[in-house]
């Protein structure tokens, strides 16, 4: 088992959604990423499938993965064994599939509960297929509050220039404006805090935090949330952490933080923070959640059902995932 190489780091990387793009990026980043002292990955999926995925892309797998053997760095979990092979259907939410995504997860976190040198990487799952396993969580962030026991958690996400931090995640709009909270926006912005100084080397971090409604409310005449919760949570946080600031609108908020005047956004909910992320850093953006007892990192894209099987998925936000794992861990 890798973990026995005390003076490298592992990385822990599981497959993701077996009919998505997971394997494909993990192979393909594992090619390009520069052999190095520093990490030892050990992938967690089926191995068939990342053979059958290996040979359509004209990659030699076992340069890459091993699932026996001495240098073993792969776990085989074997879900698709014949009979399961018959039900088992390419683009569309399979529940196998998201039964098999989730237990690549569940076995991860087992194996860094045991290493503290050790970081999880997840290549993406599928909601509606996990929901189909039944699994009621609604993706990777929550999954990884309820099985660790962790419940102050933030997402973040990193790309360019650009470091943004969810007070809400993976809610329908409606239900996101509702469920904001002076407490989830004080979680949020301490967690990033943390983060800044911890990880990122920040001496000072200057955080900005984003209104909810357009112009900041405009004084309650366009919403009333800044007034109620946002502007309480800001000065609670200023009476103990210095360089946090806000409710600004969210539009000229990330003009500044693009510009570096703030090194990170906090933002209200999901799509406020990933739409000017993801133009800015599409292919490179990463997922870093934040108040684990571990580090965990992503890419940040989907399962690309559409494009997998294919050979046309960027591996550039794996690559960067794992590389950020490795320098955070």
């Amino acid at each position: 088992m890798p973990t026995s190489h005390s003076d490298k780091k592992l990385v822990v990387i599981t497959g993701g959604d077996p009919r998505g793009i997971g394997p494909e990026v993990i192979l393909k980043a594992l090619r390009k990423l520069p052999r190095t002292k520093k990490f030892i990955p050990l992938v967690i999926g089926d191995y068939e499938v990342f053979q059958n995925v290996a040979r359509a892309l004209k990659i030699d797998a076992d340069s890459l993965i091993r699932p026996v053997g001495r240098a073993a760095n792969f776990i085989d979990l074997n879900n698709f064994s014949r009979p399961a092979k018959k039900k088992f259907r390419s683009n569309n939410a399979d529940r196998l599939s998201g039964k098999a995504s989730i237990e690549y997860i569940l076995r991860a976190i087992v194996i860094v509960k045991s290493d503290r040198r050790a970081s999880i990487v997840t290549a993406p799952i599928n909601k509606a297929a996990i929901n189909n396993a039944g699994y009621k969580w609604s993706g990777h962030t929550e999954l990884f509050s309820d099985i660790t026991g962790y419940k102050k958690i933030t997402m973040m996400l990193t790309g360019g220039p650009l470091k943004v931090s969810l007070a809400t995640r993976h809610l329908p709009l409606g239900e996101a404006v509702r469920e904001l909270s002076k407490e989830k926006i004080i979680t949020a912005a301490e967690n990033t805090h943390y983060a800044l100084k911890k990880f990122f080397r920040i001496r000072y971090p200057k955080i900005g935090i984003a209104s909810l409604n357009p112009h900041a409310g405009e004084s309650g005449l366009l919403g009333k949330e800044e007034g109620r919760v946002i502007r309480p949570a800001v000065a609670y946080l200023n009476k103990r952490i210095k360089g946090i600031s806000g409710p600004f609108p969210a539009d000229t908020l990330f003009y500044k933080a693009y510009r570096k005047e703030f090194d990170a956004v906090v933002c209200m909910y999901h799509d406020q923070g990933l739409i000017p992320l993801k133009m800015v850093a599409f292919e490179r953006g990463v997922n870093l959640t934040i108040g684990l007892p571990f580090i965990r990192t992503s890419p940040d894209h989907g399962t690309g059902f559409d494009i997998a099987g294919k050979g046309t998925a960027d591996p550039s936000s794996m690559i960067e995932a794992i590389k950020l794992a490795v320098r955070l861990a």
